[in-house]
């Protein structure tokens, strides 16, 4: 726990509660500490591609002999996952396809299965959430969760009072993190009691990367003892009040750091053409509401590239290239492109991206980084091996800060580009 990682401490503060802050100075790139998962979960979507276990990437993993649905480095994976998989293998047996728990359902079942006192069910110590602040429609998605951890886990767990429960699935949906690889896509989710201490800022002093299931903090900026770890909840590339929406929704906080307050990026966020007659303060006020609309329509209803285009067009007459929402949809749009198996057009939208990312983020972020590889791995395919060489360096320069430099990501890529 805490206590006991050497250089960081813990402390309590009227204004966040619990945070963490260091001893002795650290500089950028330097591991602050690392931490094993109390608990985690493989997203189902990527089982047969990573190792339930370890979160291994590898082709012919060995599959569950009973189940036929869970996969596995080896025996001794399986073995050091039966704890967790025993849970599931016989429940998925016995509904084969209606076995359907989200993933926040089937990490809730782990959580339990590690013999939580009734009396104290979050003693693995995560930060209170009130459950008070949740919407209706989160609270409803909540209901549903707990009506599958009943259906497909009753059986086998010891299950804690209804609103025991609903503290529980908070409290993990608000301090669970994300398992990413090195091109941000979700691998799955975990919880890290010592991790969730860690307080959000949008003007970050460390970053968290994961070796399999562990969760590794680093510092993106030289740190002085007192100074406290801060990471970003959220993606740092949208203006202050999109940012601060979102922390509200999901986290039930606003932030008060010196972006938030002087709100310096935003201009440069918010950028319109540059015209003779200067654009009417209600025609941007509309194009920002369109733009946020078309977004959540482009979740919501996943069209693909006419729509983009559309909106890039329409936006377009008010919004410049560097406008946040403008490279949010440049961004779809890519990703569309690559599900079309159209990498010449992949191309072209991220080189426009990714000179204005280097530019509205802060310089050690992922969100750069798995760009430059996705790009790279595009010019490869085109043959462009100069062009990708040279940003595959841009991407390593970023990780070797993040992820340090002996990672599996960074050890991996330099055996491509030698072999190549």
């Amino acid at each position: 726990m805490t206590d006991s990682i050497a250089g960081i401490e813990r402390f309590d503060s009227l204004e966040k509660g619990r945070g963490l802050r260091v001893t002795r100075p650290f500089k950028v790139g330097e591991l602050l500490f690392s931490c094993p998962a109390f608990s985690y979960v493989l997203s189902v979507r990527e089982r047969g591609f990573y190792c339930e276990f370890c979160f291994t990437r590898k082709e012919n993993l060995a599959r569950c002999g009973k189940c036929k649905k869970a996969f596995y480095c080896n025996a001794k994976c399986q073995k050091g996952d039966w704890s967790n998989h025993k849970l599931e293998c016989s429940a998925m047996n016995a509904f084969g396809d209606h076995w359907c728990p989200s993933d926040l359902t089937r990490l809730v079942a782990r959580i339990l299965n590690k013999k939580i006192s009734d009396k104290n069910p979050m003693s693995f110590n995560l930060p209170y959430t009130d459950v008070e602040d949740e919407d209706n429609e989160k609270r409803e998605m909540t209901e549903v969760d707990i009506a599958a951890l009943y259906r497909f886990y009753g059986k086998h767990l010891e299950m804690p009072e209804h609103k025991d429960l609903l503290t529980i699935f908070s409290q993990v949906s608000c301090n669970g993190f994300t398992i990413e690889d090195d091109e941000l896509s979700h691998m799955g989710t975990a919880v890290y009691p010592d991790m969730a201490l860690i307080n959000h800022s949008c003007l970050p002093s460390v970053i968290v990367t994961y070796k399999g299931s562990t969760a590794e903090v680093r510092a993106v900026q030289d740190m002085k003892p007192g100074e406290e770890l801060l990471i970003t909840y959220i993606d740092l590339l949208y203006p202050t009040d999109d940012r601060n929406i979102r922390l509200r929704e999901s986290y039930y906080f606003c932030c008060d750091c010196q972006e938030c307050k002087y709100k310096s990026m935003d201009k440069a966020k918010l950028k319109v053409q540059k015209r003779s007659d200067p654009i009417e303060p209600d025609i941007i006020n509309n194009m920002l509401r369109y733009a946020k609309k078309t977004i959540r329509e482009f979740r919501a209803f996943k069209s693909l590239l006419e729509m983009c285009e559309h909106s890039l067009e329409h936006m377009g007459g008010v919004f410049a290239d560097t406008n946040v929402y403008m490279l949010h949809m440049m961004y779809q749009a890519m990703g569309v492109c690559l599900c079309l198996t159209d990498p010449y057009g992949a191309v072209r939208y991220g080189e426009k991206i990714i000179k204005l990312y280097s530019q509205l983020y802060p310089p050690y972020s992922l969100n750069v980084s798995s760009l430059y590889l996705k790009l790279g791995r595009l010019y490869m395919t085109l043959d462009r091996k100069t062009a990708a060489l040279s940003i595959f360096k841009k991407a390593m320069a970023i990780m070797e800060v993040t992820h340090g430099k002996d990672h599996l990501y960074l050890t991996k890529l330099r055996k491509e580009l030698t072999q190549r």
